[in-house]
């Protein structure tokens, strides 16, 4: 009811609560009469003062809310309607004034030195309302001419040289005082990398030379370290004396314990909760080495995967000189967290009368043998009761048992491995159990599986990674029972769902690699600063069976089936291989372009005609194309009519996905979308319950189907729940509207959504 209310008085209320003798900031517009490189979307960052935000460009939301309230502040329902909006920007000459100068800075800063900024003032008093309009001639641009270095220091003038990338700048590029700060800030990490601790960017100074009445400038990079007065100190490099790790309750203990490792030293009070070997591990600091912010920052990374240390402080402190070089000690202060943790969850179901419940255990221990290994041990049950008419069935109930077990080691676990190459590694190790008993009225059906698994992260520039290695994972399915001719009944001839009842047997090897540009956090970095475009890339492949393929062909005959089994079981054989890829361009802090595109393949061979059901590819969802709810879509033009048993036919072996949605914050935490979704999934091979999904080039296009649709969100910082309202605009399927775009059916062709985080 507010966002209709506030909607309904966005043209009528804005002015409620402006003071009489003051008005509302109404339009601020950028006019840029002479340069086509310069936009306008650049420039609005540096207004001190913009006007109350519009959705959609028209709509003042926001505002809207704000005018809702009534003059008494001591009313809560009044003070809870400000705190959903946003109170009038009230025009502000020296604001306007000051704007003025922030733009020709900024300008300034990019090379046009000559640019000229006006701010022209339209003031509707009778309204309350103004309205501030800038002009800018930006003039001719400096250019840079040539690129000369001046660095005494014969070191570091090598070590920069030898970073070909580290120079970015040239001739023909403009006089961008942003890109010579950027340029310092890189040099300087470059120096802090190669051992110069102390080296501040101050050091570095342009000089720019210009002819008069020309716009080329000979740029000349200053890098003059421990400069005083008149005098050239040459610049000092840093080496590591030693490496001590002290214990919080260390620095309580009143008799501290020293353990000599290697190269390093662990400071310990009353309880040794970590051994030394773990620490050195995750140490990149070396004693003898030159200092270098990467080491000490790899060292950051590595502690953090210790699940039992809770806080990681490196200290460097100087440690005298010997010669030439300076001596730092480091010093790295640990603190522990809980050993070990138990949660528990509880929940109540009710199916049309059928009452039940479930019950969750978890146990962690996140130091096991000191070594801050991390066990985790779940246990779960649910049962639901039945009611009704239950003869013939095995099983008067609904119930489940599962249990999971798995540890975590913080670091790279594989024999024969070195220890060198264990530490660059940088990876965790992973090795889980588990164990599902499902009892239900047709059958009784026990799951198994185990993994081992790497994780491990690494940073490269602006760009984030992230790699999983399954080195084996296995998942053993089998129904010890069901009843009389369950499978007969309900699948004759359907080997897709046939499958999904059948004792199957999956031992697959797979790899996923994920890349973002997303920043992390930092002291340099504002948690809240906009970052102009984010980019994401997931890869992932895995395949199945080889290995016991290979086997089977040595020691094994084929079955009457043309099938080799394990433990009497045809086991799986394919390849999968998958690509998705997304963009968001954020326009200001408000307004965002997503897009999105995908793309997926999965093909059986050798042992197998056809790829596990859990395996494949399904269209449709809160993810998929909105307009078709999950399992609803595809493959191909295959005609679903029946939503309950179909399911299981509209899988795929190909899949192809590609969105776009405008997303704007509304007000308070709401924020609204508008989305395009296309996609469909298909089959490699023509199977007889699937009519119309196989793939083919000259057909494929014509059998995406299309969806467009809006949605409502609303972001709780930590997590962001999802309403999205799909409608149908192309429908592939064989017998059913294809353009319902045209001939639109609310029943027919919408679909809601309701989920947790964005879709991409």
């Amino acid at each position: 009811m507010v966002l209709l209310a506030a909607v309904a008085l966005c043209g009528c209320s804005s002015t409620r609560h402006v003071p009489d003798g003051q008005m509302l900031l109404d339009k601020v517009s950028i006019e840029i009469e002479d340069n086509k490189d310069v936009r306008t979307e650049e420039l609005v960052n540096f207004l001190r003062q913009t006007p109350n935000h519009k959705v959609l460009g028209f709509a003042r939301l926001q505002l809207a809310t704000y005018s809702l309230s009534g003059r008494d502040s001591t009313r809560w329902y009044n003070r809870w309607l400000r705190s959903l909006g946003q109170p009038p920007v009230i025009f502000d000459a020296d604001l306007t004034e000051s704007s003025r100068r922030q733009l020709r800075q900024a300008l300034v800063n990019r090379g046009y030195m000559d640019a000229v900024v006006t701010a022209d003032t339209m003031l509707f008093p009778a309204r309350k309302r103004a309205n501030v309009s800038y002009r800018i001639h930006t003039g001719e641009p400096h250019v840079i001419k040539s690129v000369r270095l001046n660095i005494p220091d014969t070191a570091i003038r090598a070590i920069i040289e030898a970073d070909t990338t580290l120079i970015d700048i040239a001739g023909g590029d403009l006089f961008d005082r942003n890109r010579l700060d950027n340029l310092r800030t890189a040099i300087t990490g470059r120096l802090h990398d190669e051992g110069y601790y102390d080296f501040s960017r101050e050091y570095i100074t342009f000089t720019a030379d210009t002819v008069r009445g020309s716009k080329d400038i000979d740029l000349t990079l200053n890098l003059r370290a421990g400069q005083q007065r008149d005098t050239v100190a040459p610049a000092r490099m840093y080496y590591i004396r030693s490496v001590t790790f002290v214990t919080e309750d260390a620095t309580r203990a009143e008799h501290p314990d020293t353990v000599r490792y290697r190269n390093i030293s662990v400071v310990y009070g009353p309880d040794r909760y970590i051994r030394p070997s773990s620490l050195y591990d995750m140490c990149f600091i070396e004693p003898g080495r030159h200092y270098s912010a990467r080491d000490v920052d790899r060292t950051y990374s590595s502690l953090s995967r210790l699940s039992i240390l809770r806080f990681i402080n490196v200290e460097m402190r100087p440690a005298g000189r010997v010669g030439d070089a300076e001596l730092l000690d480091a010093v790295i202060n640990i603190s522990r967290n809980k050993k070990q943790s138990v949660s528990v969850e509880v929940e109540g179901t009710n199916s049309e009368g059928d009452l039940g419940f479930g019950v969750g255990a978890t146990y962690q221990n996140r130091n096991l043998t000191h070594r801050s290994e991390l066990l985790t041990v779940k246990f779960r049950t649910a049962y639901e009761s039945l009611s009704g008419n239950l003869d013939g069935f095995i099983n008067k109930r609904f119930s489940e048992y599962a249990a999971e077990t798995g540890i975590t080691f913080p670091k790279f676990v594989l024999p024969f491995a070195s220890r060198s190459f264990k530490k660059r590694m940088q990876a965790t190790t992973e090795f889980a159990v588990s164990f599902n008993y499902q009892e239900r009225p047709e059958y009784t059906r026990v799951i198994w599986s185990a993994a081992w698994r790497w994780k491990w992260n690494n940073r490269l520039r602006d760009f984030a990674r992230r790699h999983t290695f399954d080195l084996l994972d296995i998942n053993y399915v089998r129904l010890p029972r069901s009843t009389i001719d369950f499978i007969d009944q309900i699948a004759p001839s359907n080997p897709l769902l046939r499958y999904s009842y059948e004792d199957h047997f999956i031992m697959r090897l797979g790899y996923t690699y994920y890349q973002t540009n997303r920043r992390i956090p930092t002291a340099e970095v504002n948690a809240f600063a906009m970052q102009p475009s984010i980019t994401t890339l997931r890869l992932s492949a895995e395949t199945a069976g080889n290995l016991l393929y290979g086997m089977s062909s040595i020691f094994q005959h084929r079955g009457p089936d043309d099938a080799y089994k394990v433990f009497g079981i045809q086991y799986a054989q394919y390849v999968k291989g998958e690509a998705d890829y997304t963009y968001t361009l954020n326009l200001n802090s408000r307004n965002a372009f997503a897009f999105r595109g995908g793309i997926g393949i999965a093909y059986p061979y050798g042992n197998s005609s056809m790829v596990p059901f859990e395996k494949r590819f399904y269209a449709g969802g809160a993810n998929g194309v909105r307009g078709w709810g999950v399992r609803t879509l595809g493959p191909g033009c295959y005609d679903s009519q029946n939503l309950v048993t179909d399911f299981i036919n509209q899988c795929g072996d190909i899949s192809f996905i590609a969105s776009a949605e405008y997303r704007a914050k509304l007000f308070w935490v709401f924020e609204g979308a508008l989305f395009v979704d296309v996609g469909n999934i298909w089959t490699i091979r023509s199977y007889p319950n699937q009519p119309g999904g196989v793939f083919r080039f000259n057909k494929f296009y014509k059998q995406l189907a299309a969806s467009y649709g809006l949605g409502l969100r609303m972001d709780f910082t930590y997590f962001l729940l999802r309403f999205d309202l799909g409608f149908k605009a192309h429908n592939p399927a064989m017998n059913q509207e294809p353009w319902p775009l045209i001939h639109p059916r609310w029943g027919r062709d919408t679909t809601f959504h309701f989920s947790v985080g964005y879709p991409f």
